[in-house]
């Protein structure tokens, strides 16, 4: 008998948009033969499914259960592609936790943690081969943080909302007197901002999942980027960057950078798949941690997608790993 699963997209913020193309790519990839897949939008107070026919069929969020037809579909598990806030942060998570349904994402806790980007990098900060740039964490938005940042901090800076994603408000400061602007377009993005030192080196992205029980690290990929830094546009509009993969890293780099992702999937005890961006510093070449994605894009063309091909996997395969895993 067949799985009912739930695809969730959709979400709160701007990334809804590349949640939406997530789950186009996953929705007509999964494994319909052991699998039937009901696509789920959720949107502020607007949670629902749209039937064959266009009909706007509304969530019982009281078992996360449909009503099609007089018949009510009840879900075996939950795909979840929905990036941004709720099902990044882990609002979903603790939902889909109270109601009993297991899911293809991290739990509540690392979902939370790992969306705060100066947490995660506190945490996994003590990791064997694992650097992490000069960084300050700001809560509010003052003028004291200018006086502190020049004092503490070094150019070229990153600044970046510390609980956003797809580099949305963030901005590559190379002088003080941009430095107040981009503070403002990242605190117009969230409440706490990051602003680190940059490190000049190679910019790499790595898959990991957990499927049939074991950790799999990926090949990295390579990011060379027509732009000052892998931004919004970098990322989603075809030609500004050239994606290499498996990247250019010696037999050396690829033992330590699979070792240093091992260990940060397992000290923040992920699951299903995530991506980590990292840096291979310019001259001694070490590690150095930028973040951890947990709810990545799955576009014909994502990281991710052209990682499990690298190592002659089908994406449909991939899929059903993830999905039967959560059921494990």
């Amino acid at each position: 008998m067949k799985k009912r699963i739930a695809l969730v997209t959709g979400g709160y913020t701007g990334e809804s948009v590349i949640s939406l193309k997530s789950a186009a790519v996953v929705e007509k990839t999964l494994d319909r033969e052991r699998y039937d897949v009901y696509k789920i939008l959720i949107y502020p107070r607007n949670w629902h499914h749209l039937s064959e026919t266009g009909e706007k069929v509304m969530v019982d969020l009281n078992d996360f259960s449909l009503t099609i037809n007089g018949e009510k579909i009840k879900f075996d598990g939950i795909f979840n592609i929905l990036h941004g806030s709720p099902g990044e942060d882990g609002k979903l998570a603790g939902y889909f936790d109270m109601i009993g349904l297991p899911y293809t994402t991290c739990d509540q806790l690392t979902s939370a943690i790992t969306m705060n980007k100066g947490y995660t990098k506190a945490i996994v900060d003590d990791i064997p081969e694992l650097n992490i740039a000069k960084s300050i964490q700001l809560f509010e938005k003052t003028d004291k943080n200018l006086t502190r940042i020049e004092s503490e901090l070094t150019l070229p800076l990153f600044i970046k909302p510390n609980n956003g994603g797809s580099s949305i408000g963030m901005s590559k400061v190379k002088t003080w007197e941009e430095l107040p602007d981009a503070l403002e377009k990242a605190f117009a993005e969230d409440t706490q901002v990051l602003v680190e030192e940059f490190i000049s080196g190679r910019e790499f992205s790595i898959g990991v999942f957990r499927g049939k029980g074991e950790i799999t690290v990926l090949p990295a990929t390579e990011i060379v980027s027509s732009k000052e830094f892998f931004d919004f546009e970098s990322k989603y509009i075809a030609g500004m960057t050239e994606e290499i993969t498996p990247g250019r890293m010696n037999t050396e780099e690829v033992e330590r950078v699979g070792r240093i992702a091992t260990q940060v999937y397992e000290k923040l005890n992920c699951k299903g798949a995530v991506r980590i961006d990292y840096f291979l510093h310019k001259e001694t070449a070490q590690f150095y941690f930028i973040e951890i994605n947990t709810v990545p894009g799955q576009t014909e063309t994502s990281l991710i997608s052209q990682q499990v091909k690298a190592i002659g996997k089908d994406v449909k395969e991939f899929y059903t790993e993830l999905i039967e895993e959560m059921f494990s």
